[in-house]
């Protein structure tokens, strides 16, 4: 039985895709789905990094403990390993797309807005720059995102 893999992406990997991992990751657990979800950016400067203090504490005031996230960048063998790879916004959508070997590897891309507001190609602001209301922002926005992708998953597994 294949397990789905589930791959989040943004920028530096450490405020929003280490919050959809862990989002993503503590759903999975309660709902006793058995699939898997992880993390990666394209900019290399924070590889090896935590989460964002900011990102992690939102995460904590929420139930998510993200304190054994290390960044790292994207590469081309995860479209064989990742099911799904669902991105925050157009720039981590064509540095996906640009890294896509063919069309098999393209389908498997998505923005995360779109299992919520579909099509629209909406993005995660990245909450980086801002204060801790931009990360309560984007917990909100990626909980959303991430309860469809759990009631999509439920919807298959029937």
């Amino acid at each position: 039985m294949h397990i789905m893999k589930i791959l989040m992406v943004c920028l530096g990997n450490i405020c929003r895709s280490p919050l959809a991992e862990g989002i993503m990751r503590h759903k999975l657990m309660n709902n006793q789905i058995d699939a898997s979800v992880e993390s990666c950016g394209f900019e290399s400067f924070h590889v090896g990094d935590k989460a964002d203090r900011r990102a992690a504490q939102v995460a904590a005031e929420n139930g998510v403990d993200l304190s054994g996230h290390r960044a790292r960048t994207f590469k081309v063998s995860f479209f064989d390993e990742f099911d799904r790879i669902y991105v925050m916004d157009n720039k981590n959508f064509s540095d996906v797309a640009s890294k896509a070997r063919n069309s098999e590897d393209l389908k498997k891309v998505d923005y995360i807005m779109n299992m919520v507001y579909p099509g629209t190609n909406m993005a995660v602001p990245d909450p980086y720059y801002g204060g801790q209301d931009g990360f309560r922002k984007t917990w909100n926005m990626l909980d959303a995102a991430t309860e469809k992708i759990v009631d999509e998953i439920k919807g298959l597994k029937k």
